[in-house]
């Protein structure tokens, strides 16, 4: 093949990557409120703790308190990637009196600071509607019982765990919900929902969801 006609079709098939490598690249600093539909991210925490050892938050994998399933975060989306730092007119600190309305379900100040910062401020809400819309979308979702109910540290199959919560949530489809792992724990499982939160398929995030046969999900137990 001539130099030229080569260089081209390198040229055109970088084109195609880079195209491609923006399906799911992040928008730092888009507009807040531009987004199509949200993640609900419910994280597996004695994954995390885990996973962090010394580095995890003290609060949330405390042996007073054992936790289960945790809001991870609610995360505006768009059919190809999604905003994240956007402009917003709210302050970036959570108030403490705000923060302690929903450590029950996201057990850190940190981490509640942090999800409205990066996802929340994409909203398009001020803090306190954002995060009582947050209650709502976890208080949308039944956690099947069989799931969290772990007396000792238990290898599953993702899409176990995935058939589980579709039994569970009747609308539900296999396309609209993702059960994430690293390389060897359960780490998420994330739901898809229109902004009114309706459950709805989002294949970009499905296409995400854990390919191993079998993770570890350690048990939620305390002290």
């Amino acid at each position: 093949m001539p130099r030229a006609a080569l260089g081209r079709r390198l040229l055109a098939a970088a084109a195609l990557l880079a195209a491609a490598g923006t399906a799911f690249a992040e928008e730092p600093g888009a507009t807040s409120g531009s987004f199509d539909f949200y993640v609900l991210s419910l994280s597996w925490s004695p994954s995390y703790c885990a996973a962090e050892g010394a580095d995890a938050n003290p609060r949330q994998c405390g042996r007073e308190r054992p936790y289960a399933f945790i809001v991870h975060g609610l995360w505006p989306q768009h059919e190809d990637g999604y905003p994240e730092f956007c402009r917003s007119d709210q302050p970036d600190r959570v108030p403490e009196l705000l923060v302690r309305q929903y450590l029950d379900i996201m057990p850190s100040a940190g981490l509640i600071g942090h999800q409205w910062r990066k996802h929340g401020s994409c909203s398009g809400l001020a803090q306190a509607d954002y995060l009582a819309l947050t209650r709502r979308a976890r208080e949308r979702i039944n956690i099947p019982a069989e799931v969290t109910r772990l007396e000792e540290p238990r290898m599953v199959a993702p899409e176990a765990v995935e058939a589980s919560f579709l039994a569970a949530n009747p609308g539900l489809a296999g396309d609209g919900i993702a059960v994430t792992c690293d390389r060897r724990y359960l780490r998420e499982v994330r739901i898809c929902m229109t902004q009114d939160l309706e459950f709805r398929s989002c294949p970009q995030v499905d296409r995400r969801a854990c390919s191993r046969k079998k993770v570890l999900m350690p048990p939620a137990r305390g002290g």
